[in-house]
């Protein structure tokens, strides 16, 4: 059982979910927290100064750190990645999504540790296969981009280790948005992007359709608002269920269109958006649909309700994003 006095890692600490999450532990009590990321990005430190933790560990030195330090580490939650799916040099994800993460399997394994790590929606494509946590799948799917096959390389490994943590439990991010997410520039959420354009311009560029089972602004995706994300993540760290990969969504897909008037919504302004064509370096990899399948995780436990998109913007867009604040 973990308990507040537990020791508890978080990678990624200084990014979007990973700060979050910080923050949830922090609300829950738990503040003997080690945080691991690149913490060299000045852009990224409101994210984590005001939390309450032990230490921070650089990640690239976080392996030398724990060989030295020897801690006791009760829980650890791999959440840090490169999570850029513009980044084409697949040598980058390797490096950070794939032999990093076995690194930190491998740890947790020996010494016994729990672990909660972040795969991606990515991993699942066009969608072909479905969009089903389902391990059979798993050796079949078909990333569009490097990062969504080195998410789905390290799920794919995952599934044939014969010495795993004593629990291990891998989420498939959807399409996360919310506070925290300042820094991440192009790869921030729409709703980022959306309030920023109505703020200086008063209109919302989308993205058009190019294929023609889709109109414009009426591709879908599953948002999913970073608040419900880290309750999933405690929830599972206190129950620990049955080990193994979950999908993390809402299991409702929406469209662009409706996320930019949740936007405009939460600014009082009425809708306005123009459609622009998409960017040619990521128009063969793009996703047009994403819905998770939830029943794995409503299965083991879990259920609380997710915020519908409209209540999720908007507390978004009226108590962050309004004021620059952080969580």
């Amino acid at each position: 059982m973990v308990n507040r006095s537990s020791t508890i890692v978080v990678t990624g600490a200084a990014g979007f979910i990973g700060s979050a999450l910080t923050e949830y532990l922090n609300y829950k009590g738990y503040n003997n927290i080690i945080l691991v990321d690149d913490f060299s990005r000045v852009d990224k430190k409101p994210n984590f100064e005001k939390k309450k933790y032990i230490t921070t560990v650089e990640r690239e030195n976080f392996f030398e750190w724990l060989f030295q330090n020897k801690p006791r580490i009760d829980f650890i939650f791999h959440i840090g990645a490169r999570t850029d799916t513009t980044e084409f040099n697949y040598s980058v994800h390797q490096h950070l999504n794939v032999e990093y993460s076995k690194k930190v399997w491998e740890y947790c394994s020996v010494h016994l540790i729990p672990l909660i790590y972040a795969s991606s929606a990515a991993t699942y494509g066009n969608g072909e296969l479905g969009y089903d946590d389902n391990h059979a799948i798993i050796p079949s799917l078909n990333p569009l981009n490097p990062y969504g096959v080195s998410k789905n390389e390290f799920d794919k490994w995952v599934l044939h280790q014969k010495n795993h943590p004593p629990l291990w439990i891998g989420l498939k991010f959807f399409n996360v948005y919310g506070p925290n997410e300042y820094h991440k520039g192009r790869m921030a959420s729409v709703i980022f992007h959306s309030f920023n354009q109505i703020k200086k311009n008063g209109v919302v560029k989308l993205f058009k359709s190019h294929r023609p089972d889709f109109k414009d602004g009426q591709q879908l995706r599953d948002f999913v608002y970073v608040k419900d994300v880290i309750k999933v993540c405690f929830w599972l760290m206190q129950h620990q269920p049955a080990s193994g990969i979950y999908n993390l969504g809402t299991g409702k897909a929406r469209s662009f269109d409706d996320l930019v008037k949740a936007t405009f919504k939460g600014v009082d302004m009425d809708t306005r958006i123009e459609y622009i064509n998409m960017p040619e370096d990521i128009r063969s990899t793009y996703q047009y649909f994403t819905e998770a399948k939830m029943q794995k995780l409503r299965s083991v436990g879990y259920m609380d309700e997710f915020y519908s998109l409209e209540k999720g913007v908007d507390d978004y867009v009226r108590n962050y994003l309004s004021h620059n604040k952080f969580y």
